[in-house]
């Protein structure tokens, strides 16, 4: 049974707890993890399958730091099986680097400006910076890929999903019927 110790009155308000267990982005499972990893209770590596800790949600997972020399690119069958699990985002392979890309229609030039500011204050949150086109006065494309692997890591699916989870429907333009 988890036992997480309580704050005294004297220490600090409930409220202030709780938002130390939720976490940066207010993520309970993730935070109570970090905590547990802290204390040596949990691997920080469980669940591996194919030499990549398993992709559940961007919601849970934090993109990881990629200078380490034992991240190594993700094989073509690694990638096909994660892209599934990432709405919308297609792979690419480019010069031999395989990529995810993504593109959407914007209302406006403008418009397209203030999506990328979105997806750059993400980026820059989880220090995973992705390619971004503005292309035309309304197209917008994203292309993630880890440079310094020159390729594919779990990195980049946790950054489209949480890419796909931001809320920026009100920058699209809405399709035709719609």
């Amino acid at each position: 049974m988890l036992k997480l110790p309580l704050p005294s009155a004297s220490k600090a308000p409930l409220t202030s707890w709780f938002k130390t267990l939720r976490g940066a982005h207010g993520c309970w499972t993730m935070r109570i993890i970090e905590l547990l990893q802290d204390r040596g209770e949990v691997s920080p590596n469980r669940n591996s399958k194919y030499g990549f800790r398993t992709f559940c949600s961007g919601k849970a997972k934090k993109c990881v730091p990629c200078n380490s020399k034992d991240m190594l690119a993700m094989t073509d069958e690694t990638a096909n099986s994660f892209v599934q699990r990432v709405r919308g985002w297609n792979l690419i392979n480019e010069s031999d680097k395989l990529k995810l890309t993504r593109s959407w229609k914007v209302k406006s030039f403008v418009k397209g400006l203030e999506f990328f500011k979105f997806v750059g204050e993400l980026a820059e949150s989880e220090g995973h910076h992705p390619d971004l086109h503005l292309i035309g006065w309304n197209n917008v494309t994203i292309e993630i890929w880890t440079h310094a692997v020159g390729g594919l890591t779990e990195n980049d699916f946790i950054l489209a999903a949480k890419i796909n989870e931001l809320n920026l429907q009100h920058l699209l333009r809405r399709e035709a019927g719609t």
